[in-house]
């Protein structure tokens, strides 16, 4: 599927998130007593961190988790809010910049299989409007399988981000600072275009198998 079309920015930039709303991807992976908790879920960095202590209580009480995991959800976010605080006001790579996104998910029983080219310039980008199309078209009925794209889209540009401000400061050093993102060539774009997402959707017995295997693995 072709990404949306872009609206290019020259001038120099300031760290954020390359799309129109500066949501940033989270992810949970915590433990207590032999206990699992996961969850991937998008933030805004500006909220105060009252909403995330109230998040973890809630998140805590909803899923009848133990006590435990209120300090360290609440820690885990902290962490990552404060890795993303901590590069604003960082300038940003700036450039005709065309990178690869990549989707390979399994949500439920769906899985889907994608790639696409994002212009990381356009600034008005919408990865949730850009997911509710894609299931829209594919015919995913799934609630839950749009926020998954939509997160896997963000997480990408998120570390292309924080790769464009390690480029931007080893320029500033030396003229020789490697590029964050490949420079697609009109002849590249076409041939990505061509790609056609894969959607399988599978029985309760390839579900219980997956499971299985993660957990050996895990």
């Amino acid at each position: 599927m072709k990404s949306p079309a872009s609206a290019s920015w020259k001038a120099p930039l300031k760290f954020r998130m390359p799309t129109a709303e500066n949501l940033i991807p989270i992810r949970l992976d915590i433990e207590v007593d032999g206990q699992p908790y996961k969850d991937a879920f998008t933030w805004n960095p500006y909220d105060p961190d009252s909403e995330v202590v109230m998040f973890a209580k809630r998140t805590v009480k909803d899923l009848k988790l133990a006590p435990g995991f209120l300090p360290q959800i609440v820690q885990s976010i902290q962490s990552q809010l404060a890795t993303f605080q901590s590069y604003e006001g960082q300038d940003m790579y700036v450039g005709d910049l065309i990178i690869p996104i990549k989707l390979d998910l399994q949500v439920n029983h769906t899985v889907i299989r994608d790639q696409f080219l994002w212009d990381l310039n356009n600034f008005d980008s919408d990865p949730e409007e850009f997911a509710r199309t894609l299931c829209k078209d594919l015919g995913i009925e799934d609630p839950e399988v749009e926020p998954a794209i939509a997160f896997a889209i963000r997480e990408q540009l998120y570390e292309i981000a924080i790769q464009n401000v390690t480029t931007a400061r080893e320029n500033r050093i030396s003229k020789k600072g490697r590029r964050a993102a490949e420079h697609f060539t009109p002849s590249k774009r076409k041939d990505w275009d061509y790609y056609k997402p894969v959607l399988d959707l599978l029985s309760n017995e390839d579900v219980d198998a997956l499971k299985a295997k993660e957990e050996r693995s895990g």
